[in-house]
């Protein structure tokens, strides 16, 4: 059975390079009926932070990156790695190591100036030292040829062999350290297969080591690309990116956001646009991209606002209840929700945005752009609404074409432009100059609706208006 895992270290929040590598082993594993592991790397105790590990399981639920075992604490485990660690000293694979840190540090300065690559030089290696405090345990690092493996994206790596010195896999204190916890973790875990960044290309000798020393056959490795930004330097908050949780609050779509993330180096044909069942169906890992996928926040966008448009309305009510939430205390009821998100998702890119111009539709104390009321809500439009008022009672708002129909008649016969009437409606029904079409707007805010805000802005607004 295929079984991966996504091992985050819980120092900061899931950003899109972490959630790219979860969602490409979450997907090789689900498009291979495997399993998917969740494990949290949290032996550096100073740094790992409980509000990081909610937040970036909260990040994966919202994602729909569900795990099959987990999540598993490293922190949990330490008794494991000692036990493993004691086990390859007795085998004599390893040895404890009392060489101090100024000793050592004294060792690398006399190599250095020498013209030598540091390392360590196996001071400890021989004398049989048994457990004390203070003392570290080194891997006795066997006689190598090369150090290799074949990379499922990138065909055979090769390390020389003077690569990797004894390293210490158990410090002082009994923490681990990560290229011996990482290992002992995905044997007992029985991982078959390990996709992460090509940044950890230069841990795979060390653990290649403690495998061979295991006698256990390593996973197969496949390094993605590294997430780039768009000036082709390291992706960071100053070009734009922000944690996988800021998106949700921004406005953005689990769906988009899975979508944009599978298109990070990753392609199939001309497609741009996936459902998660079609990922599953057409994930391959050898379509990723060897290059550097570079993040693009315009694409980004564009995607969200085509999973605006063509989710479901009644899909896309729960996402957008956060952010309308201050106004569902008004009891609004679902159909007419689900008729004003009809009509103004193909004109947003973001949840936000689609609250922000929905605020007319859910609450009769919209706000109105100044600019509009001095404009089109003027003593001289005044009569002409006070009439339209009254025609209001014999227009069948469900049909559009009527209501457009009658009053377009009714600007001819009082003289006045057709576009400056319907500018004045708009701006008293939706306190805008921009909307959906108008007869569109009256249709779903209904006749008592409109008649009161029509009565409003002639009580309220255009007596006190000056005229243009």
């Amino acid at each position: 059975m295929v079984i991966t895992r996504f091992p985050p270290s819980p120092t900061g929040y899931l950003h899109l390079g972490g959630a790219r590598t979860a969602l490409f082993n979450w997907v090789f594993a689900r498009k291979n009926k495997g399993k998917f592991i969740l494990r949290f790397e949290d032996t550096d105790l100073e740094r790992s932070k409980r509000e990081y590990v909610d937040s970036i399981i909260e990040a994966l639920s919202w994602l729909g990156l569900n795990w099959d075992e987990g999540p598993y604490f490293q922190t949990e485990r330490f008794a494991r790695y000692q036990e493993i660690a004691e086990r390859l000293v007795a085998e004599g694979k390893a040895y404890y190591c009392q060489c101090t840190k100024e000793e050592l540090e004294q060792k690398k300065k006399e190599m250095m100036e020498r013209g030598l690559k540091p390392r360590y030089d196996g001071t400890c290696r021989n004398l049989n030292l048994s457990k004390a405090p203070g003392r570290v345990v080194r891997i006795k690092v066997p006689e190598l040829v090369e150090i290799s493996f074949e990379d499922l994206l990138r065909g055979k790596i090769v390390f020389p062999p003077d690569e990797v010195d004894d390293f210490i896999i158990l410090r002082a204190d009994g923490t681990p350290t990560y290229n011996f916890a990482v290992v002992v973790d995905d044997i007992d875990m029985k991982i078959t297969h390990v996709i992460r960044g090509d940044d950890h290309i230069s841990n795979t000798p060390k653990q290649l080591i403690v495998y061979q020393l295991l006698g256990v056959e390593p996973p197969k490795f496949a390094h993605i690309p590294m997430v780039l930004g768009p000036d082709g330097s390291r992706l960071s908050k100053r070009h734009g990116a922000r944690s996988i949780l800021e998106y949700r609050d921004e406005g953005y779509l689990p769906q988009a956001v899975v979508n944009y993330l599978a298109r990070l180096g990753w392609g199939y044909g001309d497609q741009e646009y996936f459902t998660v069942e079609e990922l599953i169906e057409k994930f391959d890992l050898s379509r990723i991209n060897l290059s550097p996928a570079r993040f693009d926040p315009d694409k980004f966008l564009a995607i969200n606002a085509y999973w605006i448009r063509t989710l479901q309305d009644e899909e896309l009510l729960p996402h957008l209840k956060p952010f309308i939430a201050n106004f569902l205390n008004n009891a609004i009821d679902t159909q007419y929700l689900l008729l004003a998100i009809r009509s103004l998702k193909p004109r947003v890119k973001t949840l936000k945005e689609l609250a922000e111009n929905m605020v007319y539709f859910l609450t009769e104390d919209y706000p109105f752009q100044e600019d509009a009321i001095k404009k089109h809500l003027t003593l001289s439009i005044k009569p002409h609404l006070e009439t339209f008022y009254e025609l209001l009672d014999s227009l069948n708002l469900d049909d559009e074409k009527d209501s457009e129909d009658k009053l377009r008649k009714f600007a001819e016969e009082r003289g006045i432009k057709l576009k400056d009437l319907a500018q004045a409606i708009r701006v008293a029904l939706t306190g805008k100059t921009v909307s959906p079409p108008l007869f569109e707007v009256m249709k779903i805010l209904g006749k008592e609706r409109v008649k009161n805000r029509i009565k409003r802005a002639i009580e309220r607004l255009i007596l006190d208006t000056p005229q243009s």
